[in-house]
């Protein structure tokens, strides 16, 4: 189940989840999983640290190690959920999906409304998990990386086989699709001043449409 509280911490490393609504797959069908490479990038750019990941066809885990860059977790994730969705919907109008756009506009709640949003793309909050200790942190990447092996999903014969995760680098030491920082190594680094590149382009967090 998601959760409503927020991360008070400024920095930290935390477990992070966020699902499509209705657990619909609307990563798988959009073919969108470039759109959270393009995510971590940007909080690579800000001097945030991806650690581990899988994503799936309708949610995304990430262990990640946010720097203290004055901006709350909270709103860090809020907007890379927001420029993911607006991205989807740009897709799903490109595949003329129609009936899956209608589906995604009439969920929209009557106050979100209001507030300008036209489609529903993920669950309201995200759950979250902040990871103290090595241990911990080796049992939630052993967790995601066995989601794409397990129950109904059967996405690949080991978990080192699906490409859209970290589990070839922490089996092999080989970087898969996209280079993760080890687990380990954010506890020799100061999250408390993040390295920033402001000048690498950034992926627009336009509000969802």
């Amino acid at each position: 189940m998601p959760v409503k509280q927020k991360i008070t911490e400024p920095d930290g490393v935390y477990f992070i989840t966020f699902t499509c609504h209705q657990w619909k797959p609307l990563i798988e069908l959009t073919d969108g999983y470039d759109l959270v490479y393009n995510w971590f990038d940007h909080l690579k750019i800000k001097g945030h640290y991806i650690a581990g990941y899988v994503i799936m066809p309708n949610h995304i885990h990430a262990l990640i190690a946010f720097s203290d860059t004055g901006q709350s977790i909270n709103t860090i994730i809020g907007n890379g959920k927001r420029f993911i969705a607006y991205e989807i919907i740009n897709r799903v109008k490109k595949q003329k999906e129609v009936k899956l756009l209608h589906q995604l506009e009439i969920s929209v709640k009557a106050k979100d409304r209001e507030r300008g949003k036209r489609h529903e793309i993920w669950e309201d909050s995200f759950d979250w998990k902040e990871c103290r200790t090595n241990s911990y942190m080796q049992q939630k990447l052993s967790y995601i990386h066995r989601n794409p092996c397990r129950g109904k999903w059967n996405l690949a014969p080991a978990p080192e086989d699906y490409i859209h995760s970290s589990a070839k680098f922490y089996a092999t030491g080989e970087q898969g699709i996209y280079p993760v920082l080890n687990y380990c190594e954010p506890a020799d680094i100061n999250l408390t001043k993040p390295l920033q590149n402001d000048a690498e382009s950034t992926p627009s967090t336009r509000p969802e449409r």
